[in-house]
């Protein structure tokens, strides 16, 4: 429950009493060790899938990455491409431990690399931008972008 408080913000007694709501519901197993009370999803229910979907939707990297690149300057698209996209998308395999962001555009570096730092810290994921011109992007070569393309790609859209 202090991890969660400290990674959150919240209170460690709302933290406490929303896991324990979570915990009856059946959204969440907790078990205790010693002190510790240790939580994770419940991977078990027959609508997980759907709601883990739903989440990743409405406040997950996509969410927090259209976020914090809304005030980048010089970015015409950017799309979360690789393992998360290949999750995000149903595809089976473990979990990622980044996330592989290609920006199209000229936008200024520091305020891309400020942004996407911000996301981490929100994310606790690192992720990695990639950015191509809107002529590297509209060429159909082969090559890197080519495999990109092919792959799953998840659109990152601001925020209306």
């Amino acid at each position: 429950m202090s991890e969660l408080s400290a990674l959150t913000g919240i209170p460690q007694a709302t933290v406490s009493r929303e896991v324990a709501r979570l915990d009856e519901a059946g959204l969440v197993r907790s078990s205790r060790r010693g002190r510790l009370r240790l939580v994770e999803a419940n991977d078990r229910l027959p609508y997980f899938h759907e709601l883990r979907a739903l989440l990743l939707k409405t406040i997950g990297p996509v969410a927090v990455l259209a976020h914090t690149l809304a005030d980048v300057a010089g970015i015409d698209e950017a799309f979360i491409f690789g393992s998360w996209a290949a999750r995000y998308h149903g595809e089976p395999g473990p979990a990622p431990h980044d996330i592989d962001l290609l920006v199209i555009g000229e936008p200024e570096l520091d305020a891309l690399y400020a942004a996407c730092r911000r996301a981490e810290a929100d994310l606790r994921l690192d992720v990695n931008p990639l950015v191509r011109s809107k002529a590297d992007w509209r060429a159909r070569g082969s090559g890197f972008l080519a495999g990109v393309r092919k792959g799953p790609l998840v659109p990152v859209s601001s925020p209306s």
